[in-house]
C-alpha cells in the first residue's frame, strides 16, 4: 500500500519551491478510505500509518496521530473540495484537473494565483463541513451533535434540538489541521515563501467562512396526521455547491495584495479597498493556461469541447485561446424509454443519436 513519489520539476516557478513541501494535505482526498477504516494492517514495524502518509506536514502528521479517527472525515473533504474545483471551473482553461503525486494539482498551486487561493479555500471548507457531519453521525470519539444556542430569532414555541452539524467543532479542527502547515514554519520577513504562507492562511480561512456564513437552521413539524403540534429546529450545513458557488464567486472578484509590515495584507494598488477576511486574495498574476506546460503544470485547451457559440469561459472563441477548433459528427448510445416494472426495476431502451462536437486544436 505504500505510495512512494519522487517530486519533480520543482523549476521555472516564481516561489522558489523545494520537493520537501511540494506535497498537500489535499493529498488525503485521493487516499483509499479502507486505509483510515482499518490503519492497523498498514502498520508496518514501528512505522505509524499518518507518517507514511506523503503530502502531510510534521504538525498535520501529529495531529494525525492523535486523531486518526478523524482522517476518514479530512479525506473526504479534501475530496470533496477537489470535486467542487473540478465542477466549477469545469469550463475554464484551467480546469482543475489532478495529478499522480502527492501535490494533487500539480506545480500550478505553487504560483500564488487566484487558482491556488480558490483551491486551499474550497478544500479548507470541505473539511469542516465533512468534520462536523461525522460528529453528528456519531464517527468521531471527541465530538457529537451541535451545542450551539438557540438563535434568537427563533420562535419562542419551537423548541431547539434534534441532532444538528456540529460547525463549530468542525471549523475548530480544520483551522488547527489545515492552518498548521503554515504555522509550523518560520520564513525571513519579506520572503517570498512567508507572503504566500500569509497568503494560504487568509484564504483557508475565507472557505471555513463561507460555511458558516451558508449554514441555517432547520426545522420539522411533530404531531397527529400532520398537525404540526410540535416543531424542533437544528443546525443543517449548507450544500456544499453553495460553498463552491460562493467561493467561485469570491474567485472572480479577488483582491491583488501584497504583505505589508507585521504580516497585514493589503491590496497592491491603492483604488482597491483592503480585503476582508471572507474575500479571496492573492500575489501573482495566473500563468496562460492556453499551452501544455509541464514545469507550470498547465495541461493546456487542446482537444478540449467547446461550445461554439457561448460568449463565455466554455466557448470556443476563450477556451481555444484564439486557435480555432475541430468539428465532428458523433454518434452516442443512451437510455432512453425508461419505465419502472414493479416491483422493482426499471427497463430502458438503448437509444442512438449523432451529434456535433466542438474541440480545441
Amino acid at each position: 500500500m505504500e505510495r512512494v513519489r519522487l517530486v519533480v520539476a520543482c523549476v521555472g516557478l516564481l516561489l522558489s519551491c523545494t520537493c520537501a513541501n511540494y506535497g498537500s494535505w489535499m493529498n488525503l482526498g485521493m487516499q483509499g478510505l479502507d486505509v483510515w477504516r482499518n490503519p492497523q494492517i498498514y502498520v508496518v514495524g514501528t512505522s505509524p500509518l499518518c507518517s507514511r502518509i506523503s503530502g502531510l506536514s510534521p504538525g498535520q502528521k501529529r495531529l494525525c496521530q492523535l486523531r486518526q479517527d478523524h482522517m476518514s472525515s479530512v479525506g473526504r473533504g479534501a475530496r470533496a473540495g477537489i470535486a467542487e474545483c473540478q465542477h466549477q471551473f469545469r469550463s475554464s482553461r484551467w480546469n482543475c484537473s489532478t495529478v499522480d503525486d502527492s501535490s494533487v494539482f500539480g506545480p500550478v498551486l505553487q504560483i500564488p494565483s487566484r487558482e491556488a487561493a480558490f483551491a486551499h479555500s474550497v478544500a479548507a471548507a470541505g473539511v469542516v463541513m465533512s468534520v462536523a457531519r461525522s460528529c453528528r453521525d456519531g464517527q468521531l470519539s471527541s465530538c457529537g451533535c451541535s451545542r450551539s444556542q438557540r438563535p434568537a430569532d427563533l420562535d419562542p414555541e419551537w423548541i431547539w434540538g434534534g441532532c444538528g452539524d456540529n460547525i463549530q467543532y468542525g471549523y475548530r479542527f480544520a483551522k488547527g489541521f489545515v492552518d498548521v502547515r503554515e504555522k509550523e514554519k518560520s520564513y525571513k520577513k519579506g520572503s517570498t515563501k512567508r507572503a504566500r504562507s500569509v497568503m494560504n492562511l487568509h484564504n483557508n480561512e475565507a472557505g471555513r467562512r463561507a460555511v458558516i456564513a451558508l449554514t441555517k437552521v432547520n426545522c420539522k413539524c411533530h404531531g397527529v396526521s400532520g398537525s404540526c403540534s410540535t416543531v424542533t429546529c437544528w443546525q443543517r450545513l449548507p450544500a456544499f455547491r453553495e460553498v463552491g458557488d460562493i467561493l467561485k464567486d469570491k474567485y472572480d472578484g479577488a483582491t491583488e495584495v501584497r504583505v505589508a509590515r507585521r504580516g497585514k495584507l493589503r491590496a497592491r494598488y491603492r483604488r482597491y479597498k483592503r480585503p476582508t477576511t471572507d474575500d479571496l486574495v492573492y500575489i501573482q498574476e495566473s500563468p496562460d493556461y492556453c499551452r501544455k506546460n509541464t514545469t507550470l503544470g498547465s495541461s493546456g485547451t487542446t482537444g478540449r469541447a467547446c461550445e461554439r457559440s457561448s460568449q463565455g469561459t466554455d466557448g470556443c472563441g476563450l477556451l481555444c485561446c484564439g486557435r480555432g477548433y475541430n468539428t465532428q459528427h458523433v454518434t452516442v448510445e443512451e437510455r432512453c424509454s425508461c419505465k419502472f416494472i414493479w416491483c422493482c426495476k426499471v427497463k430502458c431502451k438503448t437509444c442512438v443519436r449523432s451529434k456535433i462536437v466542438h474541440t480545441c486544436k
